[in-house]
């Protein structure tokens, strides 16, 4: 599994849509709406956790976490320019 500890990348922050009421990122390029799983995910990539420390985290609030797919999301938030790309330790 990847050693990556992803972070956001500049001008990304995590928020709430008061009207949607919902959790969301903001970033230069638009908004994303977030399920709770997703922010979860994202409030976790503070720089300093890898994937599976952020895999974990999410195993105790979540039933049935994949690594996968946690991986699979992550990849998606670098392609819409919200992560910052991975890299290893």
């Amino acid at each position: 599994m990847s050693e990556w500890a992803p972070r956001l990348r500049r001008g990304a922050r995590l928020g709430f849509d008061p009207v949607r009421r919902a959790p969301v990122v903001l970033h230069p390029e638009g908004v994303l709406l977030l399920n709770a799983t997703a922010e979860a995910v994202i409030a976790a990539c503070d720089g300093v956790a890898t994937v599976p420390d952020i895999v974990a985290r999410l195993d105790e609030r979540y039933a049935g976490v994949r690594a996968e797919d946690v991986l699979t999301l992550l990849r998606g938030l670098v392609a819409r320019g919200v992560l910052h790309p991975e890299e290893t330790r």
